[in-house]
């Protein structure tokens, strides 16, 4: 077992009862799982979740991206339409600390698990809704992917170069934004209701969750009067130059370095027209002051690409950082996968699974120095013996009675 990562009991003793699926939701309950919780999703016994890619009677065929989104969950498979089955899941909940869904709006209350039943049958539980709008919103019917909500909540509109159309973010801030912003709010309701012994309804649109993101854009449009706009690879704060992105060589399709010179610090104008062999125009009345330097951004940009042009950006990273100049090559997936210090910090880790091994990051906080443990995302129902025998006391002989009624 490694000794890059650990096991957190945090929550240990914590009890959360998934109804989620896709993304948003599961990325809230897999933080809390990293972090000690005990996660149940519960899951259709035919096709669970949709992110398993389930076709009736056929093997997963794309588990991936099950895999990043349920790491350290277990799995229940149990038909809520079953008069029995539904039974089964308010036993559930009436001994579980949170549960969270993310259903389309108005099908967990047709399923008769709605906030006010759950609520009655366990006044602790801390229950929680993620939404695609907000209730009281004109759209608070509409259906929301990853995507909608970075339209819908302003990210898109930041994106891309400004005499382009808008250009949708790569990372899926509308759901694991989203989820990150619930797993902090209940444990934070769960802290209170240490002190009060009371539960409490959590509720997160991701088209709301998106302004949270934006308050930079939000900022600027205080300061100029307009809405904030497009600014390619440049801040939309409308920072310092030099800043932005500049080409390395070879010239492919990432290779391209962020380099940013700030305001509050005029050495790195200094700093880093030493490196380039350029003392010259550290003192050059069109350069040597932010104001004057911004007069004439377009020419600043092309001094430092015919450096940058010259070197590789792991080279030019390497160079201007180590100047003191804040710099960040821009690395792709696959470079950021092959990086050998991450899975040696345990920031990448290989989730030992049964359909073979799967590298992915983890949870990125170190605790005392290491972070928490990546174990396997379950098999479709691989804990629903195990989950109903722990938290109820059913033994396995009804398990398979259930099973044969085709409840589970």
């Amino acid at each position: 077992m490694s000794d890059n990562c650990q096991d957190l009991e945090f929550l240990a003793g914590f009890r959360v009862v998934d109804f989620t699926q896709f993304e948003a939701g599961p990325s809230c309950t897999e933080a809390l799982a990293w972090l000690g919780a005990e996660v149940v999703k519960i899951e259709n016994p035919k096709t669970g979740d949709p992110a398993r890619r389930v076709m009736p009677g056929k093997e997963p065929d794309d588990p991936w991206y099950f895999h990043m989104f349920n790491a350290n969950k277990k799995s229940l498979t149990v038909d809520l339409k079953s008069p029995r089955g539904l039974a089964l899941v308010k036993e559930l909940l009436k001994k579980a600390d949170v549960t969270i869904e993310n259903m389309a709006p108005g099908t967990i209350e047709r399923l008769g698990l709605g906030y006010e039943e759950v609520r009655t049958l366990n006044p602790r539980i801390i229950y929680c809704s993620i939404q695609g709008f907000g209730t009281g919103s004109p759209y608070e019917k509409g259906l929301a992917f990853d995507m909608i909500a970075q339209a819908a909540g302003g990210t898109i509109s930041v994106t891309g170069e400004p005499d382009r159309p808008p250009v949708k973010p790569g990372v899926s801030l509308g759901d694991t934004g989203t989820g990150m912003l619930m797993a902090i709010t209940i444990l934070g309701a769960y802290i209170e209701r240490q002190r009060t012994g009371q539960g409490r309804r959590l509720q997160v649109a991701m088209q709301d969750a998106m302004l949270h993101y934006m308050r930079t854009c939000f900022a600027v449009q205080a300061k100029t009067g307009k809405a904030a706009a497009r600014r390619g690879g440049k801040s939309v704060m409308g920072a310092n130059s030099p800043s932005g992105l500049y080409q390395c060589k070879p010239y492919g399709p990432n290779d391209w370095i962020y380099v940013m010179t700030s305001g509050a610090n005029p050495e790195h104008w200094a700093r880093l027209m030493k490196l380039f062999g350029r003392e010259e125009l550290i003192d050059d009345p069109r350069y040597n002051t932010t104001a004057v330097r911004r007069e004439r951004e377009a020419e600043v940009d092309a001094i430092v690409t015919e450096w940058t042009r010259k070197h590789t950006k792991e080279e030019a990273m390497t160079l201007i950082s180590g100047v003191g100049v804040p710099a960040g090559a821009v690395f792709d997936t696959m470079e950021l996968q092959n990086e050998p210090s991450f899975e040696k910090r345990g920031i990448m880790q290989v989730m030992e699974h049964a359909r073979g091994p799967f590298k992915m990051p983890a949870w990125p906080v170190r605790v005392d120095g290491k972070p928490p443990r990546v174990t396997a995302s379950p098999l479709l129902g691989e804990h629903t013996a195990d989950v109903l025998h722990a938290w109820l006391g059913i033994g396995a002989d009804e398990v398979a009675a259930l099973k044969k009624e085709g409840v589970l």
